[in-house]
């Protein structure tokens, strides 16, 4: 039985260091004696000695691990692995599967987006956005909070990395950020380690490298002419407007 979570879940919910490295061992042949069990996965895997692993069929981040990390209950490189294992079941990983996009960056690249692609643009944005919500929670879950923003922001930036450069995207990009801005404005999202701040703050120097390499993007700014938002990011995207 194939686990609940896929590779992306995986790759945007792990720290990039611990991903990077989860990978090498599955690469390398070091997640060994793998068998599944009716709850989750069994393994052996090689690091500096032989670790036995167990990771749960639901959540990837949820097991028992013998070294030193998973002994004090922390998600470690064997048990990615190990759930890298799972869902790819030993088949090579490509290029894309092991890329890892921390912050949004421009594509360079000129274009639109056909009316298909568009649509499912926005639905994959919005199912990204649902990672970032609101905190409500009790103390004791805040550090997993705090991971699933940073799971929703990654998601975000490898979206919008890929994007072509062009009015229409920056049309696009602008609401997506005017939706997060609402988020932390007057949703009750918790951004006190600012992953969605520093999201919202990178894309907007995307979005100045979009009005270099193509000057009718600039037109997209006038809808954040008038608005106030919380940390007055739109102001220098307004700016540009002046030079139109």
């Amino acid at each position: 039985m194939l686990p609940s979570y896929n590779l992306d879940k995986i790759k945007f919910a792990t720290d990039g260091p611990t991903f990077e490295r989860a990978v090498g061992l599955y690469e390398g042949g070091r997640v060994t004696k793998f068998k599944e069990e009716l709850n989750g996965f069994f393994a052996t895997v090689l690091g500096t000695k032989s670790y036995r692993v167990y990771v749960d069929r639901r959540h990837y981040n949820e097991g028992d691990c013998e070294c030193y990390l998973g002994q004090q209950d922390t998600l470690c490189k064997h048990m990615v692995a190990v759930a890298i294992y799972a869902v790819m079941g030993g088949k090579k990983l490509s290029k894309e599967d092991k890329e890892l996009v921390s912050s949004p960056v421009c594509s360079g690249k000129l274009g639109e987006l056909s009316k298909e692609e568009l649509a499912e643009t926005k639905k994959a944005i919005t199912s990204a956005i649902r990672y970032i919500k609101a905190y409500t929670g009790p103390s004791r879950i805040w550090f997993a909070y705090q991971n699933s923003l940073d799971e929703g922001c990654a998601r975000l930036s490898k979206l919008v990395s890929g994007l072509p450069v062009s009015e229409q995207t920056v049309k696009l990009l602008i609401n997506m950020l005017l939706r997060l801005d609402k988020k932390l404005c007057e949703g009750g999202v918790d951004d006190s380690d600012g992953a969605v701040g520093d999201f919202i703050e990178e894309a907007v120097l995307m979005l100045q490298e979009y009005a270099k390499l193509d000057s009718s993007c600039i037109k997209a700014f006038k809808k954040l002419c008038g608005q106030s938002t919380c940390f007055g990011w739109e102001e220098p995207l307004v700016k540009l407007l002046g030079k139109v």
